[in-house]
């Protein structure tokens, strides 16, 4: 047991299994005392059950550390304000806060539901929004805090195909970080992004094994996820107190920090582009060298 998170307070959401499981565990080992949350569903959302965030509790216990389980819904105002709660009620406050927790619908743009569509989007961006609004309350008045989101390489990339409900809630919460981190920053708070890659139930399931390419498949399998938690664990310590509104790539044996959006080239000219203009010269000065990154392809025999 180390003693870096010593007396800190800490919210795992999604913490029953996957990288979730090794966050918690690894802010364990550091001296924080963790509220466990996990729902005990399946990867689309379906169901519940106890003893995924049980059985990380009583692992936590087992290695000398403090926790204590947690069932709610983050989908819900109600579930995040509950997770909340747990941690101040039982440990009497909160200093960091992981949001971790996500399901799986992928379906292809023009087959999605409207209920594959909102589910997404309600545990993922609306999820974050659950915890983030309540421990920001209690943020603000202690003037401390650390919040760690987890976004994806999903929106980022164009590996894979059906998950324009995932992609835009991830990218959604990249946008919420840097609104976060500049609402909370004069408060002593942090709010940082990660896009971890990693072999879990969501991104090895038989669903994803049909959609994506097998040479990520192949990759996926040797990324563990408990090795997304030491970037976590850094995060959330007063050694990252410079550290706001950035992302973060991270995988077994790899850390990367993501650049801010810039723009990559411009036009400019006194007064509006007409259509004509924008014709002549778009192809001609901005677009030309672009390649269309999934072009018409003939249709299936």
């Amino acid at each position: 047991m180390g003693d870096r998170l010593k007396g800190k307070v800490a919210i795992v959401t999604g913490a029953g299994r996957g990288i979730g499981r090794g966050e918690a565990l690894a802010l364990a080992s550091e001296g924080a005392k963790v509220v466990v949350n996990d729902l005990g569903g399946a990867t689309d959302g379906t169901g519940v059950g106890s003893s995924p965030a049980e059985e990380v509790v009583a692992e936590i216990k087992k290695m000398g550390g403090q926790a204590v389980a947690n069932y709610d819904s983050v989908a819900t105002a109600q579930g995040g304000e509950n997770i909340v709660k747990t941690a101040i009620d039982k440990f009497g406050k909160l200093d960091i806060l992981v949001n971790n927790a996500g399901i799986l619908r992928d379906r292809m743009v023009y087959n999605i539901s409207e209920e594959d569509w909102d589910l997404v989007l309600k545990v993922h961006l609306y999820g974050h929004f659950n915890t983030i609004k309540p421990a920001c309350a209690f943020f603000r008045q202690q003037r401390y805090g650390r919040i760690i989101n987890t976004s994806s390489i999903a929106g980022l990339c164009g590996t894979t195909y059906g998950q324009a409900n995932y992609g835009a809630a991830k990218e959604g919460i990249v946008g919420l970080t840097r609104k976060v981190a500049r609402d909370m920053g004069r408060y002593g708070v942090t709010c940082n992004c990660i896009r971890p890659n990693a072999g879990t139930r969501l991104t090895l399931s038989d669903e994803m094994r049909k959609s994506w390419p097998k040479e990520a498949i192949e990759k996926l399998e040797q990324m563990k996820p408990e090795d997304i938690a030491p970037l976590v664990v850094w995060l959330a310590s007063d050694d990252a107190a410079n550290v706001n509104g950035r992302a973060f790539f991270i995988e077994t044996g790899r850390v990367g920090l993501y650049s801010e959006p810039v723009l990559e080239k411009q036009l400019v000219k006194a007064g509006g582009w007409t259509i004509d203009e924008l014709f002549m010269f778009m192809p001609a000065t901005m677009t030309g060298e672009l390649v269309n990154p999934d072009p018409p392809q003939p249709p299936k025999q």
